[in-house]
């Protein structure tokens, strides 16, 4: 019985896939949220194919854009205040849907990984 039942719970995950229509969000304007230690962060931003200007606590921060492939991309801050400004950041798009997806992010070379969602917002 249990041979019988092992084939059908593996063909259901085989089914399963979710979807990744990176290149719909190469470009636009979006707003994000993350979640960090409990505490929800949102920011609004706007990508080209190689620039995203960010506004984040009234604050504008602009990064120069590095896209590895289609769902994976590095951001380099042009002007960095600080030490942690200096580090690049990789950012992978997990799944999307038809108005936001999902992604992790982390300094480049780190282990430890953040998520978020982003929404078009154009």
């Amino acid at each position: 019985m249990r041979l019988l039942i092992l084939p059908f719970f593996l063909s259901l995950c085989a089914c399963y896939q979710t979807s990744r229509n990176c290149v719909d969000y190469k470009t636009g304007t979006f707003y994000s949220e993350v979640t960090i230690d409990g505490v929800l962060y949102k920011s609004k931003f706007k990508r080209t194919e190689v620039l995203q200007i960010e506004t984040y606590n009234n604050k504008i921060d602009s990064a120069q854009l590095r896209w590895i492939n289609d769902c994976e991309v590095v951001f380099k801050t042009i002007n960095p205040k600080n030490m942690a400004e200096q580090k690049d950041i990789h950012l992978k798009i997990l799944t999307t849907t038809d108005s936001s997806y999902t992604y992790e992010y982390s300094y480049v070379g780190e282990v430890i990984k953040q998520k978020g969602t982003a929404y078009r917002a154009d």
